[in-house]
């Protein structure tokens, strides 16, 4: 598995994005970037789907550690994290695994950090 998931019956999407922001900032992380992919597939395609918003997260203190370690692993970052809805209207919280995404990397002091940061993604994830 590659994510953390969460199912959030009853919660409507724009109250779970709210919920989502802020249990990762309790946790830690700020949210970098915001990609409305629902929107952006009407505006470019002309195509409706069920709402589905990427957070790119970042805890800044981990981050730095790893660019310290792997100059290039920007490019694996932030942690995105997805709210979508699904076909039966219940709302997920998925989180990227960050030990899952480091794998290709071979470097054992990186995949230490990705651990300390799976772990806070995981409670972030359970804390939703």
């Amino acid at each position: 598995m590659y994510t953390f998931d969460k199912q959030l019956p009853g919660m409507t999407f724009e109250a779970a994005i709210a919920r989502t922001r802020q249990v990762l900032g309790d946790n830690g992380f700020g949210v970098l970037t915001e990609i409305d992919v629902q929107k952006t597939m009407k505006a470019k395609l002309d195509v409706d789907m069920p709402g589905y918003v990427i957070l790119g997260a970042c805890n800044p203190k981990m981050a730095f550690e790893a660019l310290k370690l792997e100059p290039r692993v920007g490019a694996m970052l932030p942690c995105n994290v997805i709210v979508r809805e699904q076909e039966n209207g219940v709302i997920e919280v998925s989180a990227i695994d960050p030990v899952a995404s480091m794998q290709a990397i071979d470097n054992e002091q990186l995949h230490d950090v990705a651990g300390k940061v799976q772990a806070m993604l995981a409670d972030a994830v359970r804390a939703i």
